[in-house]
């Protein structure tokens, strides 16, 4: 039986491209180029990128709004999600020059509008606050997310990096569903499966949203060569489509945040995507990359 995802978070997709990364790609940072690789893979039924206001010091949502600025009939095409509220220590303005969180009001309504002109977009498919920040005043940041939805800015919020209790306390605080949480799970992070971390994630219909899907790129040596070797021949999948087929077969369907910009790899992903593991194949893989038997 094919597993069923939890409603709410939309579109629904077989995998986000994580841009974390593309400022490292030089042939990419031309528009033309960029638009080309974002068409290429809209054409291939994959709609939904991820950004962070963080990632490459703000230049990847440059260049990722560059690009739809050269072509503005990809911005239709395509959803974005972005997260706020990090701080790098080269960033802090204070003289204490530490990386902190800012999930305030204020720095939250200014992030968002920043994206909305970095991106080149009319609207934010999805808003995560990117960490949990212990100062957080759930009231006042709720009203800024409410405001942003109601004004077109932001179609839908989420979490990232959140614990159950916290992504529960800002809920209480606004009528606005959280859809989706993004944080790390892969088969080189099993750990959020057995402390009750899924079950809170299903319970409460929030969306999964996994970074690092693949470990770290490391599976390989984690798993035994003769089973990594059995399993491609019984599925005919690599180790990075086992890797996304292995996650995608949890509850709730997880979306994986795939780092790799890498049309192969995501090749390879999206076919994992759509594969489904025998349930003895699951466990085995689970068995290797945990070092231990299942109890």
């Amino acid at each position: 039986m094919q597993n069923t995802p939890i409603e709410g978070f939309t579109p629904e997709t077989p995998l986000i491209l994580g841009m974390m990364r593309l400022h490292d790609h030089p042939e990419l940072t031309r528009p033309a180029k960029l638009a080309d690789w974002v068409s290429a893979r809209v054409d291939e039924g994959l709609t939904v990128f991820d950004h962070a206001d963080i990632y490459g010091a703000g230049e990847c949502e440059r260049l990722f709004g560059d690009a739809l600025r050269a072509h503005p009939a990809l911005a239709k095409r395509v959803r974005v999600i972005t997260k706020a509220g990090i701080v790098p220590a080269g960033k802090d303005r204070s003289p204490w020059q530490v990386k902190h969180y800012r999930a305030e009001a204020g720095y939250l309504e200014s992030a968002i509008n920043k994206a909305l002109a970095s991106l080149a977009l009319e609207q934010i498919d999805t808003f995560l606050i990117h960490r949990p920040d212990p100062l957080l005043q759930a009231g006042e940041v709720a009203r800024v997310l409410e405001n942003a939805v109601s004004s077109g800015k932001v179609r839908q919020i989420g979490v990232s990096n959140f614990l159950p209790d916290q992504w529960r306390w800002l809920a209480r605080n606004t009528d606005l569903p959280l859809v989706c949480n993004q944080s790390q799970l892969s088969l080189d992070h099993t750990g959020p499966l057995f402390d009750g971390t899924l079950e809170a994630h299903l319970t409460d219909g929030m969306r999964w949203l996994a970074w690092s899907p693949l470990g770290g790129g490391n599976l390989a040596e984690r798993i035994p060569a003769d089973v990594l070797d059995r399993a491609q021949q019984e599925t005919g999948l690599d180790e990075t489509a086992l890797a996304i087929a292995w996650l995608r077969q949890i509850p709730g369907t997880p979306v994986p945040v795939l780092g790799s910009m890498n049309p192969d790899r995501i090749h390879s992903a999206l076919q994992g995507a759509q594969s489904l593991l025998p349930r003895p194949l699951w466990y085995r893989l689970l068995e290797s990359v945990r070092n231990r038997a299942v109890a």
